[in-house]
């Protein structure tokens, strides 16, 4: 793919096939993704891939303490929650993914198994969870490097044939994942990646968010007016 293609292609996948990633591809994936850019070449991250017996505990224990209603233990900061034209745009896309799914506001079934879904990183047949050196935590920029090789590694991913969806419901209850993970003590847990091979025929699966335009998002500062 030209790199345009994969920008602008890319949409997170929820639907996956029930197929393997081959440990080579994946490595071709990775070895892309850690290319992106890190404060003062610092690298933070470190990726565990998580895929068969040990993948499925973590949806088994996820999914069981989430209906046990087990505190979220997430090891980053969530804030507060979204209001405002934030919130509007976090309802859109529930609303838009929930229209091609075909469940209804009040079909309570479906939307617990959606959310299920989440618990169970969508069935993906690989996880990928970000972590960083505990060391140095309560800085913003180990983050920020975790967000910009993470958002490599959804991209790499895409021009690989492979799809993804960035996953926090995935590491709501860390303890799980970092048993069966085997994720050392001096890491923090930041995110999950869900990988695999699109199911194009998984109705979410088509769904494209709507993205800010150029002129709702920067500011040109300095120019004299010409585009």
């Amino acid at each position: 793919m030209q790199y345009d293609d994969v920008v602008m292609g890319r949409r997170s996948i929820r639907g996956f096939l029930p197929k393997a990633v081959p440990e080579a591809v994946l490595r071709d994936v990775i070895g892309m993704a850690l290319r992106a850019p890190s404060s003062m070449n610092t690298q933070p991250w470190h990726l565990h891939v998580v895929t068969g017996e040990p993948l499925e505990r973590i949806r088994k224990g996820n999914v069981e303490r989430n209906l046990a209603g087990v505190p979220d233990t997430r090891e980053f900061r969530g804030g507060p929650g979204y209001t405002g034209v934030h919130r509007d745009r976090q309802v859109e896309i529930a609303i838009q993914l929930f229209q091609a799914m075909g469940i209804t506001r009040d079909d309570k079934p479906k939307r617990q198994d959606w959310i299920l879904r989440g618990f169970r990183q969508f069935d993906a047949p690989v996880s990928i969870v970000i972590t960083y050196d505990k060391a140095i935590q309560g800085s913003d920029i180990a983050p920020f490097d975790c967000g910009a090789v993470t958002n490599a590694l959804v991209n790499a991913a895409w021009s690989r044939g492979l799809g993804c969806v960035i996953n926090s419901q995935g590491i709501m209850q860390s303890p799980v994942v970092r048993e069966h993970a085997g994720i050392p003590d001096d890491e923090v847990i930041m995110i999950c990646v869900a990988l695999g091979w699109p199911d194009e025929s998984f109705p979410a699966n088509a769904v494209v968010s709507r993205r800010k335009s150029v002129d709702e998002s920067a500011r040109f500062v300095g120019f004299d007016g010409e585009r």
